[in-house]
Order: C-alpha cells, then structure tokens, then sequence
C-alpha cells in the first residue's frame, strides 16, 4: 500500500491508484565516491529499481495517473515528449501491460542510443509512435490524432502531460516523501539536510517538496535543472505545489493546506548546457564517476548533469559532513535482450534518423 495512505487513509478511498512498482526502493550509501569527492555522508534513493521491467521515476507517478485511466474506463492514453523520452517509454510499458494503447506524441532531439534503445522499446510495447519537427506543426497533428481515434475506437484518447507532470502524477512523488520518511525512522538513512534531484517537468520536484513539508521532514531540496527555463522555473514549480496540495486537501480536509516552502527548494541551472539531452563534459564525467566507483548506471541527460551539480557542491561548498541524499530518477534495468532482434525501419520512417546517423560525440560507453 502507498505510504501517503498509512497516513492519510481517507485518500486510498479517493485517490485513483494502480500498483505498478517495486516499493519502497533502497537506500544506500555510497562509501566509495563519498570518499572520492570529500563527502562523508553521501546516500542514493534507489528509484533506478522501481520496478522489474522499467524502472525510474515515472513508474511513481504512472501508478496514480493510470490508476485514473482504468477507474474512467478509457482505453487509449496519448503523451507527449522527445524522441527519447523516458516518460513516453514508461507510458507505453505500463499502459501496455493494463491492456490500454498508448500514443506517443514527440519531438526531434539530439541522437544518443539511448533514444534508439527508448524507440525500439516502445515499439515492442504496441506504442504508436509520431514525430512532429516543432510545436506549430504539433498542434495540427494532435487535433489529427484526436479525431482518428475517435471515429476508430469511437472515444478520444486521455491525455497525459509530459513528464507525467499533473496533479496525480505529482502525487505520486508526495507518497515517495512518506517513503522516505519511513526509511528515516527505521533508521535506514539520516533524515538529509540535502536530496539532490534533476528538475524537468516539475512533478518529481514539486511532489517532493510537498510530501516533504507535509512529512515534517527538514531536508532542502536542490534541484538541477535539464530543460529550457520556460519549462522549468520557480514560478511554475510553486504552481504545481499547490494544485496538488489543492488537490489532496480537497479529497481529505486532514491534509494540511501548506505555504510554499521557499527557503527548502533551490534551482541550480548552471549543469544545463547548450540545449536539452545535448551532455556535457562534467556530466559525463560524473556518469564515468559513479560508474568507476560504485557500479551505478546514470546517464547524460539528467541524472548526470545532477550528479555533476553535486560534486561541484562538494567541492565548493561546506557540506562535507552534511548527509547528502541523491536521488536517481534513472532507470537501471537493462531492457536489450528484448529489442535486440527489432528491426528500427519496421518503425515510422521519421525515426529513422536516429539509427543511421552518427550519436552525439560524449556518447561513449561510460
């Protein structure tokens, strides 16, 4: 049962929730490049094991979000994101896997291969996947899109926001603050004076600061941010905060109806870098880090320029002593015996591109 109901157990009558993941995900503490970089209370939420087929942050907030899906009885969700994305893969497994389509709805990128393994996984997941050049032609193609499966299936699709951003998905990160705080009480970590985490879409950060406030828990949350500043902003992250908490109060009036906590959130947007899902130098090198030293699989997009953002922290900052909580929002499961025998041209012909030309040059196998 999800932590937020052990607390709050009028919200498991209200709250639409469909078990998904592996919960709760570990905690451990990384002695080795703790010790590297001059941290001596260094741990990782490991969120990279959330579930068996796919982990990551997204099986969190799928579970309440396709919850909705089968309580409404909707049988086609549509999403959006870039070619890579994560959100729409995770979608599409899980979607998958309730016996519901998924369509995916994306935008050009920067090549990487983890787009071609994302692609080809969600082709084996029945994905029916689109690719549209930019946001003018996107709305055209959604209207299109809307239209088709209605007259086919005779209903519209359920939308879900990129990143699995809405309330209910941000929900699903209010619950891991409870998570947390369990594991905290059994003394399995120190409550954190700081949990590093990636900043995109917001869910993940906003539903934290949420269930963290509402937990009572003191940690502030230093958030890296991975997309452009119109997507990821103080203004916006503070909006979600309290639609959710909206939300939850208007389902149990036992929820506290809480101020932002402005002095517990911090947007860190130096380890961006040129443009989205482009990597870095030094976010590479903290993927090649934590790989040398612990085993653990990050990646360049986020969870690398995140673990980059931390060990600058540790270097210039005065937190050797602190306890510093990493959360991996990356999955760590490794899906290439699944795909390994899909041809990419049996997908879309826009797709294509991302087979036959060249990845990014700081793609190396780290």
């Amino acid at each position: 049962m999800a932590e937020l109901f052990e607390s709050y157990p009028l919200l498991k009558d209200k709250l639409p929730y469909f078990p998904l993941g592996n919960f709760p995900t570990p905690v451990e503490k990384l002695e080795n490049i703790g010790r590297k970089i001059g941290l001596n209370n260094l741990y990782i939420k490991r969120d990279d094991l959330s579930a068996t087929v796919y982990g990551g942050n997204k099986v969190r907030k799928l579970e309440f979000i396709l919850g909705s899906t089968i309580k409404t009885g909707v049988k086609e969700v549509l999403t959006f994101g870039f070619a890579g994305s994560n959100h729409a893969l995770a979608t599409a497994i899980y979607a998958n896997k309730l016996g519901l389509r998924s369509i995916s709805m994306l935008f050009p990128q920067p090549n990487a291969r983890y787009v071609q393994n994302n692609l080809l996984m969600s082709y084996h997941s029945h994905a029916e996947l689109h690719q549209y050049p930019n946001k003018l032609l996107m709305g055209p193609g959604i209207i299109y899109q809307f239209l088709r499966h209605r007259l086919k299936y005779k209903h519209f699709p359920e939308v879900i926001p990129p990143g699995g951003s809405s309330v209910l998905g941000t929900t699903g990160f209010v619950n891991a603050a409870f998570e947390l705080k369990k594991q905290i009480a059994e003394k399995e970590v120190p409550e954190p004076d700081y949990i590093y985490v990636a900043l995109g879409t917001m869910g993940t950060a906003a539903g934290l600061l949420l269930g963290l406030k509402a937990a009572d828990i003191k940690s502030k949350l230093i958030t890296v941010r991975v997309v452009d500043k119109k997507i990821a902003n103080m203004e916006k992250l503070e909006e979600l905060f309290h639609k959710t908490n909206s939300y939850l109060t208007s389902l149990d009036k036992s929820f506290p109806v809480l101020e932002f906590p402005a002095n517990r959130i911090e947007i860190n947007h130096d380890f961006f870098g040129k443009k989205y899902a482009l990597f870095t130098e030094e976010g590479m090198q903290a993927v090649r880090q934590i790989d040398d030293t612990e085993g653990i699989k990050l990646e360049g997009t986020y969870t690398g320029k995140t673990f980059a953002a931390l060990i600058s922290d540790a270097t210039e900052k005065n937190i050797a002593n602190d306890v510093i909580l990493f959360w991996n929002t990356y999955n760590s499961k490794d899906f290439s015996d699944i795909i390994t025998n899909i041809d990419y041209k049996e997908l879309p012909g826009t797709f294509h591109i991302y087979f036959e030309r060249k990845v990014q040059s700081l793609d190396t196998d780290a």
